[in-house]
């Protein structure tokens, strides 16, 4: 099994997102038509896609976690979430990439997953 290497003191454990790309929001947008199969929220909302990296050239670049490493889908949810993404116009090429670190946790999820779910 491989390792991530482990980051440098100070650098944050989620890299941000590009947020100012104009592709940014449909990005979002399609990953928020992606589910998990076992909870009625999308993956944008639980907090499992991690960062969103577009360049200049309108390549994507996605980190996303699961919700468990022994999670039933983990070898197709990537699929899925570059399926979402490769039709918006604009976009050049997806690559998505999971990640364990850190680990996913409930307090990821946006308040209206929380919501959603019962836990508000």
């Amino acid at each position: 099994m491989t390792s991530e290497p482990t980051p440098m003191e100070g650098e944050p454990l989620i890299r941000p997102s590009t947020t100012d790309h104009p592709l940014y929001e449909s990005v979002v947008e399609a990953c928020r038509t992606v589910y998990d199969p076992e909870i009625p929220v999308n993956i944008f909302d639980l907090g499992l896609i991690y960062t969103i990296a577009i360049n200049p050239d309108s390549e994507v670049q996605l980190t996303m976690t699961l919700t468990a490493p022994g999670c039933p889908v983990a070898g197709e949810m990537p699929g899925w979430v570059a399926e979402a993404i490769e039709p918006i116009p604009g976009v050049k090429s997806v690559d998505v990439n999971l990640t364990w670190e850190p680990p996913w946790g409930m307090e990821m999820m946006s308040d209206e997953a929380r919501l959603e779910l019962g836990f508000m």
